[in-house]
This record gives structure tokens, C-alpha cells and sequence, in this order.
């Protein structure tokens, strides 16, 4: 569909940015956070949770639960140096607010079709609290 198109030309132009035309800005020094204490958990919980053990529902359960933690290496980074390009912040500010619609999405859903996906909510609901602490570091600082 439309929406996909957009979403994966979207998701590529990001990680172009990110490894192409900003790669130079990349702070390895303080790049410190360790992708396995998120990798090997949420690995782990995807196939010890989800709604039937088949192939293609262990890596879309990987995918909810990877993302709703995806923003730990940035936060921990804003953390430990104190600070954050304008560009990330505003990055990671809109990617918290296209998140936070998948609440008014879930209540659409619910209250349309009386549907929800309880995988989803529950790591909807972790990922928005992460986003809460980031939204809080961008207000204040």
C-alpha cells in the first residue's frame, strides 16, 4: 500500500543519513552503549512470547519489542554527555510523537473494531514511558 511505500522510503532515507551524508558526526567516543543487553532480551522474549511460534510472528514480535526499546543507545547517550545535536532532538522528538498516535490508534481500534493486540499495547506502553524521559530531557534542556 501507499502508506508502506512511504514508510520504508522514509526508513531508507533515514539510515542514508545516518550512515552516509552525517556519518562524520557520529560520536564513537561516548558511542559506548552495548547493543546486546538489548539484542539478546528482546530476542529472547520474542520467542518465549508471541501469539504462535511460526517464523514470520518470531520476527514481527522481535520488531514490536526491538522498537519499543530502540531509544535506550540515544537516551543513554544524552545522558551520559549532557547534550544532543539540534537535529537528534528534533529527530527523536517526532518519532516519540508518531509513537504517542499509536495510542489514539489503539483507542480508534478498539473502539471501532473492539481489537486490540496486547503485544503491541504492552510494548507501546514501555516504549512511550522511555519517549516520556526523552521528552523531558527536550523540555528542560
Amino acid at each position: 500500500s501507499v502508506p508502506q511505500v512511504i514508510f520504508l522510503i522514509c526508513a531508507y532515507v533515514t539510515v542514508y543519513m545516518i550512515y552516509v551524508k552525517f556519518r562524520k558526526t557520529s560520536d564513537s567516543e561516548n558511542d559506548s552503549f552495548r547493543l546486546e543487553f538489548l539484542l539478546v532480551p528482546v530476542t529472547g522474549l520474542s520467542f518465549l512470547e508471541n501469539h504462535s511460534f511460526t517464523p514470520l510472528e518470531i520476527l514481527w514480535t522481535f520488531s514490536i519489542y526491538l522498537e519499543s526499546v530502540a531509544i535506550l543507545p540515544q537516551l543513554f547517550m544524552i545522558s551520559k554527555t549532557g547534550e544532543a545535536e539540534t537535529i537528534t532532538t528534533h529527530y527523536l522528538f517526532f518519532l516519540g510523537l508518531y509513537h504517542a498516535l499509536y495510542i489514539a490508534n489503539w483507542v480508534w481500534r478498539y473502539h471501532t473494531e473492539n481489537f486490540y493486540d496486547q503485544t503491541a499495547v504492552i510494548s507501546g506502553v514501555v516504549q512511550t514511558i522511555f519517549y516520556c524521559d526523552f521528552f523531558y530531557l527536550y523540555v528542560t534542556k
